[in-house]
């Protein structure tokens, strides 16, 4: 009988050792794998020479403001960019290989997009879930039918206005001021957004910036006020033009 129990003692203990394994396996597994969508994410954002797209354009743009570029401003990283990127690392004491990592977005002021496109921004844990279901009612109202990117952009003029000593200091405040949005006048702020609104209102309010700082859009096809079409025009997103 005692060796019964023994018996019985030592199974339970091989069987708790196992479980226990498992588990660490499987924990392990999970690390392993985050840390592979992590690094995925980080080398997502990395630009280099066959990189396309908005934040190419953004690169290209300060470059040439500042006189280290001389190219198209057209999204395309070219053997010219590349150049220009170089040429940029090396007066700034960065290691001049041409790519635009995370201290090339640095010295171009360029962190918050980094930021969103790697998956490391916080800057929105400092909002709530009312303000993040507010702006994506405001982003489904204002650009459902848009590209992801237009969405974003949207929600982008908003976070600027917030910013902005111009402009209410609160989410709700700049969507809710009288006049500056057609879709708080109409209603139509109270449609329920979809998922997509909700993703483009997180990406926002993480920081990325597809219009580069932008405090106004606009439908040029739609537009009733002669004003806002003195604005500085600095990037066209599908139907809408975004100015400062």
């Amino acid at each position: 009988m005692k060796k019964a129990l023994t018996m019985g003692a030592l199974a339970l203990v091989l069987a708790a050792s196992a479980a226990a394994g498992t588990a660490h396996l499987a924990q392990r597994s999970m690390d392993e794998a985050e840390q592979s969508v992590s690094a995925q994410a980080i080398e997502a954002a990395v630009l280099r020479q066959g990189s396309r797209g908005g934040e190419v354009k953004e690169v290209q743009r300060r470059l040439k403001q500042w006189g280290y570029y001389s190219g198209a401003v057209d999204g395309i990283f070219g053997a010219g960019t590349k150049r220009a990127v170089v040429a940029f690392q090396k007066k700034n004491g960065l290691t001049a290989d041409g790519v635009v990592g995370r201290a090339t977005y640095k010295a171009l002021g360029m962190n918050d997009s980094y930021n969103a496109l790697s998956g490391g921004g916080s800057s929105g844990s400092n909002y709530t879930s009312s303000d993040l279901y507010l702006m994506a009612k405001a982003i489904h109202a204002e650009g459902r039918g848009e590209s992801y990117t237009g969405q974003v952009a949207i929600g982008a003029v908003i976070m600027n206005r917030v910013k902005s000593p111009d402009f209410p200091n609160t989410i709700a405040g700049v969507i809710y001021q009288k006049g500056a949005f057609t879709a708080v006048a109409d209603g139509q702020i109270n449609l329920e957004p979809n998922q997509t609104a909700y993703d483009a209102a997180r990406d926002a309010m993480n920081g990325w910036d597809p219009t580069y700082g932008c405090l106004y859009y606009y439908n040029p096809a739609k537009a009733t006020s002669a004003w806002i079409f003195t604005r500085e025009t600095v990037t066209v997103i599908g139907k809408h033009v975004f100015a400062i």
